[in-house]
């Protein structure tokens, strides 16, 4: 069983200390073979808020993909905006802005949905989708297949729609007929799961709140989303005509943290069935 840790929206600047230290015990206690940060990491882009950021993620004991958010971004600083706009995120995360994580049993691929010239807005142009396309097509079998934006590729209310991906139609018909099986994203602050309809293959959004801002939304605490999945299953059930073929067994956990318990709980689970051929 592999386990994945979703993050998103640190917002690093707004942190709550009580809630960070919650989250790495529960990131020590479930020991993620990825932990994923799904964008704004940080408040305002500011030197301080990257090394901050890049202190926590250095004791959640497991390997970081990151793709950067609006908010990663210097919002005031117009001369970094324009010239060096991922220059302070490359400090504390890298200069690879889609980085690619696979094991055997992940395969987790990272879309930089920003752009310097939008404040809030994201967006997926024609070349990333094919190049994600490109890489989901060479996952085997027992790979769960995830992609990892910021933006939301689809929502479930319609107050929300105005926040979704730039492209998120063109990116979802060719990312699900690839094999994608999961894409994860933030920016919204809100929690959940859902199919996309109209697709030839089912693929599911996840969503994650803010994992330990103080800016949450009402009715919604800080939370992060934990993605269990069995390879092993999906390798054993694409065997003969005849057997059920097509099933592996995915877990998407909602932990959201409980200030009476100063610990994240689980507060919901959805058990999903990527398609396999």
């Amino acid at each position: 069983m592999s386990v994945l840790l979703h993050l998103s929206d640190t917002h690093f600047g707004t942190e709550r200390a009580q809630v960070i230290e919650a989250l790495l015990a529960l990131a020590a206690r479930e020991r993620p073979e990825v932990a994923v940060l799904s964008g704004d990491i940080t408040q305002r882009a500011r030197p301080a808020q990257f090394r901050a950021a890049k202190a926590f993620v250095e004791r959640l004991g497991a390997p970081v993909l990151a793709v950067p958010g609006n908010h990663d971004i210097a919002l005031f600083d117009l001369w970094a905006r324009a010239a060096q706009p991922y220059a302070r995120y490359a400090s504390a995360f890298g200069a690879d802005l889609e980085p690619v994580h696979a094991s055997r049993d992940l395969l987790v691929v990272g879309v930089n949905t920003t752009r310097a010239w939008r404040h809030k807005e994201g967006e997926v142009s024609p070349l990333q989708i094919d190049r994600v396309a490109a890489l989901l097509r060479k996952a085997r079998p027992q790979q769960l297949r995830v992609v990892v934006v910021h933006h939301p590729a689809a929502v479930h209310r319609d107050q929300d729609r105005r926040h979704l991906l730039r492209g998120h139609h063109a990116a979802l018909r060719a990312w699900s007929a690839a094999g994608a099986d999961l894409v994860l994203g933030g920016h919204i602050h809100l929690p959940y799961t859902l199919a996309p309809p109209g697709l030839t293959r089912r693929l599911w959004v996840v969503q994650a709140g803010t994992a330990v801002s103080a800016r949450t939304r009402p009715g919604f605490p800080n939370s992060v989303n934990i993605v269990r999945w069995d390879g092993a299953s999906a390798t054993r059930s694409a065997g003969p005509p005849g057997e059920d073929a097509g099933r592996g067994d995915c877990v998407i956990e909602r932990w959201d943290y409980a200030p009476d318990a100063r610990a994240f709980v689980r507060a919901a689970l959805a058990r999903l069935t990527p398609e396999r051929a």
